[in-house]
């Protein structure tokens, strides 16, 4: 007993180590001391006390609860009143209460150890995600100063230059105009949410603001799982760019975000000419599937709807609706 505690003392300090197989080793070794007890006590000691391999059990128990769990604390403090019981009816010895009360202190303490084991290492995990967030906060606020004081300066110059001189210039100015307004909002927004986890839609739809769109969201987070959101803010974007590409120049386009219970609702409008009748039919058949496959196949993917209502001369509006809870 004295040489398997160095053994196991020196080995659970090591966390490579710490292993379901030195448990069970551990235990397996733990099991055989209790048993030895035959060999080395009378049944008389047995009536008197509980055997001393059942105190040094105590030490395997705990580290059941930290490897495995309550559940395998649990277990083992089941297995251990099994394995008294076993010793006793094998050397004929008395049962007494004390296989009870240690039945009920390993199962007590084996839950306790468990549990602040669990909340040790979500602490732990918490505290690691919160380092790492703190590093890519402070990165991106010295990313944010340089572009700042570089490129921004730089595009609202353009911007400026390009008005004063009107002609093709104003229109690169515009441009340039957009492109600052795109890039504040890139380094001015909220970082995303980790890759799986819900993420604000309005963090990904404020990104495609610009002098020509304006996106009204609401005032508190739309939550959706990442790819849902993803998806969604690629949709508006292609629509955006229908509007850019199609439409006239300076055309202005809206992007509306409305979120009841089960579903979320991003309506795009534009004040440009519109759509003729039949025009996104022939556009499919021609093989021209930017509508089709940028939008209403991502939407449909999802779960959701696209629908485009559209008169000539009065703008065209596609809403885009996707249920809160993913498809499939």
């Amino acid at each position: 007993m004295a040489a398997w505690t160095a053994v196991t003392a020196h080995a659970y300090v090591r966390p490579p180590w710490r292993t379901w197989r030195l448990l069970t080793a551990d235990l397996a070794v733990s099991f055989g001391c209790l048993f030895a007890t035959a060999l080395a006590a009378s049944p008389y000691y047995l009536t008197q006390a509980p055997p001393l391999s059942g105190y040094w059990f105590a030490g395997a128990s705990l580290s059941a609860s930290v490897i495995w769990g309550r559940r395998g604390a649990a277990t083992v403090a089941l297995l251990y009143g099994f394995a008294d019981l076993t010793l006793r009816v094998v050397m004929g010895a008395a049962i007494t209460g004390a296989t009870a009360r240690g039945v009920v202190l390993l199962l007590l303490t084996g839950l306790a150890v468990g549990y602040m084991a669990r909340v040790a290492e979500r602490a732990e995990e918490r505290f690691t995600q919160a380092v790492a967030l703190e590093a890519r906060l402070f990165e991106r606020e010295q990313l944010a100063r340089e572009i700042h004081d570089s490129v921004l300066q730089v595009l609202a110059l353009v911007r400026r230059r390009g008005a004063e001189a009107g002609g093709e210039a104003a229109e690169l100015g515009r441009m340039a105009g957009e492109q600052e307004v795109r890039l504040r909002s890139l380094i001015t927004d909220g970082l995303p949410e980790p890759k799986g986890g819900p993420v604000d839609l309005r963090e990904l739809l404020r990104r495609q603001e610009s002098v020509t769109v304006s996106v009204a969201t609401p005032a508190t987070p739309v939550l959706l799982p990442a790819r849902s959101a993803a998806e969604l803010s690629a949709a508006v974007q292609a629509a955006l760019d229908n509007v850019a590409r199609h439409c006239p120049a300076g055309t202005r386009a809206w992007v509306l975000v409305e979120e009841e219970d089960d579903t979320v609702t991003v309506s795009v409008r534009d004040d440009g000419p519109g759509i003729p009748p039949d025009r996104l039919d022939a556009a499919r058949r021609e093989g021209r599937l930017g509508v089709a496959q940028s939008i209403q196949g991502r939407l449909r993917d999802l779960g959701g709807t696209a629908e485009y209502v559209s008169q000539p001369g009065e703008g065209a509006e596609v809403e885009l609706r996707v249920p809160r809870v993913p498809a499939g």
